[in-house]
């Protein structure tokens, strides 16, 4: 139970952020935020105020996102699911509902976030995944972009990876994993850590198809580490192709804590 005697509901939410202004509700713009409050309200019968894991930018997507929120009315997790969804249009989706405790916040108690960023490597573009992937038309190394990535993993300053707008107050974070794998003209970065910085992953992404196409060396990576300067970082990769994976809580709040499908497509 919550304050005041609301019941607390955590979520799990999939969608395909191509055609919303991104997570957070604003005035006159489709976001996923503002879908949730509508649909979920609608089955609480009052308002509602949603809490997600993590704030998603405009087009990017979730195979997981993990929200909360306070009701004060009970129903079962099944009516919680089946009714929201009822809500919900076709690029939203509730995956599951389940009761916590009051001292459960999807943002503040997460202790891991994993992402992945999909890469389209190939001469020509992509109808069916313009908007699931980023289409880049030169050959990728991947070697070259396992060994740069490499030197992000561990504890270090992200500073020449994060926006010019994060408001975190600290840019240090704890990388736990960056893998890469390839799929046929696909290539999958996937990537975990205790928190992200405001454009961390995209830039992330950014620097390794440089070092992949070519155009920079392996060395460039542990150099950006170095100078903290995010003028030095390169590009910023496009939403498009970024997913919120999962997140990862303590075991005492009883989430589901699976593994979700591959971010992969077959374009």
């Amino acid at each position: 139970m919550s304050a005041g005697g609301a019941m607390r509901i955590a979520m799990g939410i999939e969608y395909d952020g191509a055609a919303f202004h991104g997570w957070q509700v604003q005035d006159g713009v489709r976001t996923i935020q503002g879908q949730l409050e509508q649909a979920v309200g609608r089955v609480a019968d009052h308002t509602v105020r949603v809490h997600c894991a993590g704030r998603t930018d405009a087009g990017v997507h979730a195979l997981e996102q993990v929200i909360h929120f306070d009701a004060k009315v009970r129903r079962s997790e099944r009516s919680w699911v089946l009714g929201a969804n009822v809500n919900l249009p076709q690029d939203v989706n509730v995956l599951w509902a389940k009761p916590v405790s009051g001292e459960f916040h999807a943002r503040f108690c997460a202790t891991a976030r994993h992402y992945a960023y999909l890469i389209l490597s190939r001469p020509t573009r992509s109808s069916l995944a313009r908007n699931r992937a980023l289409w880049v038309h030169r050959a990728l190394d991947l070697d070259l972009m396992r060994r740069a990535a490499a030197d992000l993993v561990g504890e270090h300053d992200f500073s020449s990876f994060r926006a010019h707008g994060c408001q975190a107050k600290s840019p240090v974070r704890c990388l736990h994993y960056l893998d890469l794998e390839q799929r046929g003209q696909l290539i999958e970065l996937r990537i975990g850590a205790n928190g992200f910085l405001h454009h961390m992953v995209r830039n992330i992404a950014g620097v390794l198809m440089a070092v992949g196409c070519g155009d920079a060396p392996v060395s460039w990576v542990s150099e950006l580490l170095q100078v903290r300067d995010r003028t030095r970082g390169g590009v910023t990769a496009p939403p498009q192709g970024l997913y919120f994976r999962r997140v990862d809580y303590p075991g005492g709040f009883g989430l589901p804590q699976r593994e979700p499908e591959s971010a992969f497509l077959n374009p």
